[in-house]
């Protein structure tokens, strides 16, 4: 049944005229009973659920079943409940006007909720992709309740009829809506499918790191492109009415998104190049402070783990313009520089060889290339030496490896006589001569003699 604006308005004013009669008290109160029965049993079968869930050990059908149980619950409760009070009134030859428009949006939100979670069981789920299924199922729960009380078709007659001209296109307040709408469920769509595709490639072993990251970071900017699109087109806007606004859009991105543009192609560009791929260890910057191996390339940023568990985000643009240190760009085989002082009084070659017998006790240093010691210089304090070691695991810290070496320095050189020399510096004083024709310095003013 379709029903013009003015008979929704005449029928919103009879419902209201019945609601001082007795047959909607009754309804009313089955509503309320059914409201209170489904709150109380709903925290008694909640948490009984909720233990069901954290005992069990299943990731079959038993925690699938679970799970459905718990998010079907309310609105099946309050459903049987509803249609328990409604046959009691009909029993009673009593109306159930409310009861019959309340079955129908009980049974359309249950079924809505168990699709939506069947969407999140066959795809990844985000937070954001979270907002967006509760605004769509509610959304398509609004749509279906004006449709199953006949007031949809008078509803998008008055939004057809709120419309603004953009040259020669007509664009309504029901065009917008359906755009929004369409966008919503699309961009919903587009971003599912995108983290199929990038959970798929992360979990080829065939393919490389960076072209893993590289297929989901084009497939999802192309899927969202498409995705608006269809939605424009399908809303029945024409594509040449848009121009205005990309005009508008392309100057709001040369002054107010260009930094965020910028670190969006510099994240293609650095996966297009493969300079940077998830595991490299990488130090950013002249001083090394952030130093780290990369966890993610994402759109903007560079997820960058320290060995303090810290995580820095890092703007795709600083890894373009800035100097970057990738320590396992070509190879994982890294080399650690220990500078070590020995006195003036100790034997240099003996120390060297002490040096090596101390880096091959390092477990984390590998034979070849072998380590090294090298003599440096005559320092102001004693002789400058210096051990070259080599490692392939950088990502587990060089920190841990250079402690462990000079420990191992330091008990051997203990063992064997040879000590680390104090900063020292010698201070010769000798006496400055007099300069010629005056007085002596450290004198006092010459006496003269008064009159």
């Amino acid at each position: 049944m379709e029903w013009s604006f003015d008979e929704i308005v005449q029928r919103l004013g009879q419902l209201l005229a019945e609601l001082v009669t007795p047959a909607i008290y009754y309804q009313i109160a089955v509503l309320l009973v059914a409201a209170l029965g489904t709150w109380l049993l709903g925290r008694v079968g909640g948490n009984l659920l909720r233990r069901r869930l954290l005992e069990t050990t299943s990731v079959g059908f038993r925690r699938f079943a679970l799970r459905t149980a718990q998010r079907m619950l309310l609105p099946v409760v309050m459903l049987l409940l509803i249609l328990f009070g409604r046959g009691i009134l009909l029993s009673r030859q009593a109306q159930t006007t409310l009861l019959d428009v309340a079955v129908p949006l009980l049974v359309s939100l249950a079924a809505i909720r168990f699709a939506v979670y069947l969407l999140r069981k066959g795809f990844p789920v985000t937070p954001a992709l979270k907002a967006w299924e509760n605004i769509i199922a509610g959304g398509v729960w609004v749509i279906l309740a004006l449709h199953l009380v006949g007031w949809l078709p008078a509803i998008t007659e008055t939004l057809d009829a709120l419309a603004f001209k953009i040259g020669e296109s007509r664009i309504s307040l029901l065009d917008a809506i359906q755009l929004v709408g369409l966008i919503a469920l699309l961009l919903t769509l587009a971003f599912w499918v995108s983290g199929v595709i990038e959970r798929r490639m992360r979990a080829s072993p065939h393919l490389a790191p960076t072209l893993q990251v590289a297929v989901g970071k084009f497939s999802k900017f192309f899927l969202i492109a498409f995705a608006v699109l269809v939605a424009i087109d399908a809303a029945g806007i024409d594509l040449s009415t848009l121009t205005v606004f990309g005009g508008a859009l392309g100057v709001g991105i040369g002054f107010g998104l260009q930094r965020i543009t910028s670190n969006f192609i510099s994240g293609f560009i650095l996966v297009l190049d493969r300079s940077i791929k998830p595991g490299d260890v990488i130090s950013v910057g002249a001083d090394d402070t952030k130093y780290g191996w990369v966890q993610e390339l994402k759109a903007r940023y560079v997820v960058v783990r320290n060995r303090d568990g810290v995580e820095r985000l890092i703007p795709n643009e600083n890894l373009i313009t800035s100097e970057v240190i990738n320590w396992s760009y070509s190879d994982d085989s890294t080399r650690i520089k220990l500078p070590v002082q020995i006195s003036y009084e100790d034997d240099p070659e003996e120390a060297m060889s002490l040096l090596i017998e101390a880096a091959k006790a390092s477990p984390r240093v590998i034979r070849n290339p072998p380590p090294s010691a090298r003599f440096m210089n005559f320092g102001d304090s004693g002789l400058d030496l210096e051990l070259r070691v080599w490692i392939d695991d950088p990502e587990n810290g060089i920190g841990n490896v250079r402690t462990d070496i000079n420990l191992a320095i330091w008990r051997l050189f203990k063992q064997n006589g040879i000590t680390i020399p104090y900063p020292q510096r010698d201070v010769h004083l000798r006496p400055l001569a007099p300069s010629p024709g005056g007085p002596e310095r450290g004198g006092g003013p010459a006496a003269t003699q008064g009159g």
